[in-house]
């Protein structure tokens, strides 16, 4: 391989900044990715996608080498970008489960469904540990014990990738994420610093990936975070020392999201600290009207190489890392998708299994005198609060857009699932705003968080809302018994909320499938969901290192009928 083919191999390029289609046959890309809002134009459609994958891999193949392209792409609960497709639980819920089995069928259905728009590269699961619920990605993860993380850390790679990347045709690379420490960051800050002794990040955080690598993960995202004020990007010790050579990791590195770009203002220079450090992939967004694009990258890293400051011993243990992959995966062999996998996306098979996750995800919180399970044959039942209704809210974030968009896509709101539970002789009165709430048998409040994603999900404070609050008030002031669900990507500080409900469900983010949080609060299911963290009394007991006083429900609490 020339120098220039490897770098190439090295590159990966979003979607919305791939200046013209042929750079990938003239630059010899190795990558492209969708990132949060990157979709193709037109429809967006399982076949839409498949179309624009298999036209970017022709560009690659016509290459002197015919070395394969890898499309990337955020699929974290299902294939969560494209509509129509199966939307999971976030992996709050999935860890609230304590089923590896079933994510491991979870992730497997997102593996086909991926597999069959063409993609062949799925950037989950995120493993963190989540020491602190304010930081805004606190859903992606299975939860707060290292040894539940590691055992979901697992089945999620199993899931994607199969026993072995080589084990099947429709095999999706797994990209286990953010290493290292990004859940463990001061005040929950995304992108911020884990302030820790290796002691401790050894013990907490590095023992999901240490099960990851020993799964045959693929791929590992390196995180923005910091540990004690250094870049992972630049953190030579953990990225090669650590996890390339004393844990073994024979796959590549990727960078997460133009992450190398905050090491410093010199470009060049942080392209020479990351790849020396051990990244082996970098995922360059931004386009042509802006610096540090992916033609930038290119010419620095072989000015670098030149320069003897990048050796060619490092370029190749890169390139090398990226195509072993890409070889195990079969895609020198067929780099093209099976069109039986594009014709199962979405259906019901898929969707019983999100549904099946849905059940074993809510837990009971709350029962008082045995107000669930609910009678299908009430004479009025009135279901109070928007998020009853909606996909979006349902879903949460990194569902169609970035910062959420479910009510775009194709499911069954919990709304739908009680109508569709219920005796056909039940009057079901639906009132979002909690108005006009009369001769109610029982009553159902849906209250939560609306949709977010990274950044914008941090939170300071975490009570739920007044108005949330006053909903469930005044619906408990009808008379009727009230069944409280919280649709939530983390544990919010209840309050009075708790004692006003007679039942109390968490429910987390459940995706498309809402008959599935029907079939519990109507008895067709027990709940046997289990918290997965420890749910905190008050906004003082957020941050791990300020603990004070018995926590409201303890780490696997979980009622059952």
């Amino acid at each position: 391989m020339t120098l220039d083919e490897k770098i190439g191999q090295m590159v990966q390029v979003d979607l919305s900044a791939l200046h013209d289609t042929n750079d990938i046959q003239a630059y010899f890309l190795g990558s492209v990715l969708s990132g949060g809002d990157s979709k193709p134009a037109g429809e967006n459609n399982p076949q839409t996608w498949l179309g624009l994958a298999n036209d970017l891999q022709s560009y690659a193949l016509k290459t002197r080498l015919k070395i394969p392209l890898i499309y990337g792409i955020d699929a974290v609960h299902g294939h969560n970008d494209v509509v129509g497709t199966t939307i999971f639980p976030h992996n709050i819920g999935l860890g609230a489960t304590h089923n590896p089995e079933l994510v491991e069928q979870a992730e497997n259905v997102t593996a086909r469904e991926v597999a069959g728009t063409g993609i062949r590269w799925a950037f989950g699961p995120c493993i963190a540990v989540v020491e602190d619920e304010r930081w805004g990605r606190t859903y992606e993860g299975f939860g707060q014990s290292p040894k539940l993380v590691s055992q979901m850390a697992v089945a999620a790679v199993k899931g994607f990738q199969g026993d072995s990347l080589s084990a099947q045709p429709d095999s999706v690379l797994a990209s286990a994420k953010h290493y290292l420490a990004d859940g463990g960051t001061q005040d929950g800050i995304n992108e911020g610093n884990t302030v820790c002794s290796e002691a401790k990040l050894r013990r907490l955080f590095l023992p999901p990936y240490r099960a990851a690598v020993k799964a045959g993960v693929g791929s590992i995202m390196v995180s923005y975070s910091s540990w004690n004020g250094v870049k992972m990007s630049a953190n030579k010790y953990l990225l090669t020392d650590v996890l390339k050579n004393e844990l073994g990791f024979r796959g590549f590195l990727v960078s997460d999201w133009a992450a190398i770009d905050q090491l410093s203002p010199d470009y060049k220079a942080d392209i020479e600290t990351s790849v020396n450090a051990g990244l082996d992939m970098f995922m360059i967004p931004n386009g042509p009207d802006r610096t540090n694009n992916y033609v930038e990258f290119i010419r620095d890293l072989k000015e670098l190489v030149a320069e003897g400051t990048v050796s060619p011993s490092r370029i190749d243990d890169a390139v090398t890392r990226i195509l072993r992959v890409k070889y195990q995966m079969g895609l020198f062999a067929n780099p093209w998708t099976d069109p039986s996998l594009t014709a199962e996306i979405g259906s019901p098979a898929h969707r019983e299994i999100a549904r099946e996750c849905v059940q074993q995800s809510l837990v009971l919180l709350k029962n008082k005198d045995h107000a669930l399970p609910l009678k299908k044959d009430l004479k009025h039942l009135v279901v109070v609060g928007q998020p009853a209704d909606s996909l979006r809210i349902q879903c949460g974030g990194w569902t169609i857009r970035w910062q959420g968009a479910g009510q775009l896509t194709k499911g069954t709101t919990i709304l739908q699932g009680i109508r569709q539970a219920v005796s056909p002789d039940t009057e079901v009165t639906y009132s979002p705003d909690g108005s006009n709430i009369t001769n109610a048998d029982a009553i159902i409040v849906v209250v939560g968080e609306k949709p977010y994603a990274e950044g914008a999900g941090d939170r300071t404070n975490l009570d739920l809302t007044s108005q949330d609050v006053a909903l469930i008030q005044t619906a408990k002031a009808s008379g009727a018994p009230v069944t409280t669900i919280l649709l939530s990507g983390r544990p919010l500080i209840l309050g009075s909320a708790l004692e006003t409900s007679d039942a109390f469900v968490a429910a987390w983010l459940p995706g498309t499938e809402g008959e599935g949080v029907a079939d519990v609060l109507f008895g067709d299911i027990r709940p046997t969901g289990k918290l997965p963290r420890e749910w905190p009394r008050n906004n003082q007991q957020l941050a791990a290192d300020q603990m004070t006083g018995r926590p409201l429900f303890r780490l696997g609490y979980g009622l059952t009928y």
